[in-house]
């Protein structure tokens, strides 16, 4: 495949969503640097060009064999006229079936790219996934997993939960 050049920052989650859809390793992690780091949206942390290649040669191999990867927006923020920080959502789409999950859904996750030109081309230093669950955190519960949540909610009714006289709002409501 003909992948698109890295003469802007845009051009990363270009090339990175162009080398997940043909399963291309090699092409994905060569957009990082030799000593890039890379989190995954589950905190998974790798810390070279090479260990991002294993990593994502496995998941190709495994769970995002069949997957699609969408580019849906990107917005760049120059911090010099040679480095940028790239926000790019993308929609995640075919993953494999794993343990009890026979027809896995749709993710939306948000990536955050501090990418440096050097020469002609742009590349990355460091990236960072992070699923979007449309709610404001994170809580584990009983039973250790990790449960998304909001927190701006109206108070319950007097009658559920007496009220605390040291707890003040979290914030105004929207």
């Amino acid at each position: 495949m003909n992948y698109s050049p890295l003469t802007d920052p845009e051009s990363i989650p270009k090339v990175f969503t162009q080398a997940w859809n043909q399963c291309d390793a090699q092409t994905l992690a060569s957009l990082f640097d030799e000593d890039a780091e890379f989190i995954n949206v589950t905190g998974l942390w790798w810390h070279s060009r090479a260990s991002i290649e294993r990593a994502h040669a496995y998941g190709f191999s495994t769970i995002f064999t069949h997957s699609t990867l969408t580019l849906l927006k990107t917005k760049v923020r120059y911090l010099s006229p040679a480095i940028a920080v790239v926000h790019a959502r993308v929609k995640l789409t075919g993953q494999s079936p794993i343990e009890d999950i026979l027809q896995p859904g749709e993710r939306r996750t948000l990536f955050t790219f501090v990418v440096h030109k050097l020469g002609e081309h742009w590349s990355c230093v460091s990236a960072h996934n992070t699923d979007i669950s449309y709610r404001e955190t994170h809580v584990r519960d009983e039973k250790g997993q990790l449960q998304a949540v909001d927190y701006n909610r109206p108070p319950a009714e007097p009658e559920q939960q007496a009220p605390s006289p040291n707890r003040k709002p979290l914030r105004k409501p929207l």
